[in-house]
């Protein structure tokens, strides 16, 4: 296991833990970890940086001492990943102020917009390496 950024996530979301997998396939150079925030790991990490585990209403990357929440930590993940997935760090054009808002509204109907788990999701035994 590298000691790569951490990304939080929820993993009983369908759109978040899609994500998850996808940025476990893209990233070759295997330098992101994941933690759900359901996981005991996942949700002392929330706590410490004001995330409720229980309710989530973000993801965040955990990179040392930086954290990366809301839009940012989506592009942060996107700009890490290359070539061609690093594109969407063009939304890093539209301010703070606008790109927060949109995660915000996303974030907060991601279960009726792309549905919620029954179970956690699992990580493909190949990537289980890099999972908290």
């Amino acid at each position: 296991m590298t000691d790569g950024p951490i990304i939080l996530f929820d993993a009983e979301c369908i759109l978040c833990s899609a994500n998850a997998h996808f940025v476990l396939k893209h990233d070759r150079a295997a330098s992101f970890r994941l933690a759900s925030i359901q996981s005991a790991a996942g949700a002392d990490i929330c706590r410490r940086n004001g995330i409720d585990p229980h309710d989530p209403a973000s993801l965040l990357v955990v990179d040392g001492t930086r954290i990366h929440r809301d839009s940012d930590g989506v592009l942060f993940i996107y700009e890490r990943l290359g070539w061609p997935w690093r594109l969407v760090t063009v939304c890093r054009l539209a301010p703070v102020a606008l790109r927060d808002p949109v995660y915000r509204w996303i974030a907060r109907h991601r279960y009726r917009l792309f549905g919620k788990r029954s179970t956690c999701w699992v990580a493909p035994p190949e990537y289980r390496g890099r999972i908290l």
